[in-house]
């Protein structure tokens, strides 16, 4: 998918984010990013648990 992009189209792309949404906002935006894959990671670790446990208690 971005194998056809070169360093200038990857330049203008990220400019283009620093103007839109400020130096400011981007560290925030990341640390948004970042809580909601760690909440998302655990959300699915809970549910293979689950399943897992739920196989042990039919195999009993």
């Amino acid at each position: 998918m971005f194998s056809s992009l070169g360093p200038m189209e990857i330049f203008i792309i990220v400019a283009a984010i620093l103007i839109l949404f400020g130096a400011k906002k981007i560290p925030e935006f990341a640390k948004g990013i970042g809580k909601g894959m760690k909440e998302f990671k655990k959300a699915v670790k809970e549910v293979e648990e689950d399943i897992k446990m739920e196989d042990d208690e039919k195999k009993d």
